[in-house]
C-alpha cells in the first residue's frame, strides 16, 4: 500500500486476508492511495512485473491513463473506486441542482430584500444525466420523489432502471433541447473530453441548468463562460472545473449564474470508509473468490 496508508486501509487489507508490506519480489498486489503521484506507480510496476492487481483510489482513473495504456498486459488486473462514492456525489449533484433552481447563488450574496419572484421547483422537470455509472444510478434514486422525467445518455442503448429513456452519446444533441437540468456524471476519457462544447450548450434551453460533478474536462470551459455570460443557459453548478483548481480571477468566479464548489462532493471524511470497504472486498477477491468490484477496462479508460 503506497503512499503511507491510514490505519483503516491497513485494517481493510488484513480483513480481506492480505498482508501489508513494503514492495518486494513477493508483492502480488498494490493498493495505490495517491491520485497525484501516478509516476510513482509506473515506476513500481516497472520494477515489479510480478504484480497482478492494482487498486486505484478514486472512481475516475484519468490521471492514470498513460499507465493503464502502457501496462495493459495479460495478468495485470485493475480496480478503482467507481461506484463506491456514488451516494455522497449524487447527493451533491442534487444539492447543486436545487440551489440553482432556487436561485441561491444570487440570494446568498443579497444584502437587501428582493421584490422579484424567482425560482423553480424540481418536481416534474426533465433531467438529462450523462453517464450510467453508480453516481447516475444513485441520482436516479434521489430524484424519484420529485417525479422527474429522466433521460440517460450513455455509450450503450441498454435501458437503465428508473430512467424514462436511454440514448447513446450520438443522440445527446437530440435530448438537450428539452432538458431543464443536465447533469454530467460520465468518465473522462479521450472520447468524452469536451463532450459538452459550444454546439451542445447552444442546444440547451435558456432556462436550463448544467451541473457537473464528474470531471471538468468533459465541458469546454471557454464555451461555458460564453454561454453563461450571454444567457444562453440559465446557470451552472460545478464541483469540477478545467483547469483545476480554477485559478483566482477566472471569469467563472465572477459569473453570478455559476455556483462553484472546490471538488468536494466527496471529501476524505466521506470517502475513507467507503474506500476501505472497496479495498477489503477486492483484497478478498484477489486472494480468494475473484468477485472484484470496480473493474477497470484499460482500453476504455474507466
Amino acid at each position: 500500500m503506497l503512499p503511507q496508508p491510514e490505519q483503516q486501509f491497513v485494517d481493510a487489507v488484513r480483513a480481506g486476508g492480505g498482508t501489508v508490506a513494503d514492495p518486494s519480489p513477493e508483492t502480488r498486489g498494490v493498493v495505490w492511495l495517491s491520485y497525484r503521484e501516478a509516476a510513482g506507480l509506473a515506476d513500481l510496476l516497472e520494477k515489479n512485473p510480478q504484480i497482478g492487481w492494482v487498486q486505484l483510489p478514486y472512481a475516475g482513473v484519468d490521471a492514470f491513463a498513460d499507465i493503464l495504456a502502457a501496462e495493459a498486459r495479460p495478468g495485470l488486473l485493475w480496480t478503482s473506486a467507481k461506484g463506491a462514492y456514488a451516494q455522497p456525489v449524487a447527493e451533491h449533484a442534487l444539492a447543486l441542482t436545487l440551489a440553482l433552481l432556487r436561485v441561491l447563488p444570487k440570494r446568498v450574496v443579497a444584502r437587501t430584500w428582493a421584490t422579484e419572484q424567482e425560482g423553480r421547483s424540481l418536481y416534474g422537470l426533465k433531467v438529462v444525466i450523462i453517464g450510467a455509472g453508480g453516481i447516475a444510478l444513485e441520482l436516479i434514486r434521489l430524484l424519484e420523489p420529485f417525479g422527474c422525467d429522466i433521460t440517460i445518455v450513455r455509450r450503450s442503448p441498454d435501458a437503465v432502471p428508473g430512467a424514462a429513456r436511454t440514448v447513446t452519446v450520438e443522440g445527446l444533441g437530440s435530448v438537450l433541447p428539452e432538458a431543464d437540468v443536465v447533469v454530467v456524471a460520465a468518465a473522462l476519457t479521450g472520447g468524452t473530453r469536451g463532450l459538452l462544447g459550444r454546439d451542445e450548450l447552444a442546444a440547451m434551453k435558456s432556462t436550463a441548468y448544467l451541473v457537473n460533478i464528474a470531471r471538468g474536462g468533459l465541458v469546454d470551459t471557454d464555451a461555458l463562460v460564453d454561454a453563461l455570460a450571454s444567457g444562453e443557459i440559465a446557470g451552472a453548478g460545478l464541483d469540477v472545473t478545467d483547469p483545476e483548481p480554477l485559478p483566482d480571477g477566472h471569469p467563472l468566479w465572477d459569473e453570478p449564474r455559476c455556483l462553484i464548489t472546490p471538488h468536494q462532493a466527496d471529501t476524505p471524511e466521506m470517502t475513507a470508509p467507503l474506500l476501505a470497504e472497496r479495498i477489503r472486498l477486492n483484497t478478498r477477491a484477489f486472494l480468494d473468490d475473484g468477485r472484484f468490484v470496480g473493474l477497470v477496462d484499460p482500453a476504455a479508460g474507466y
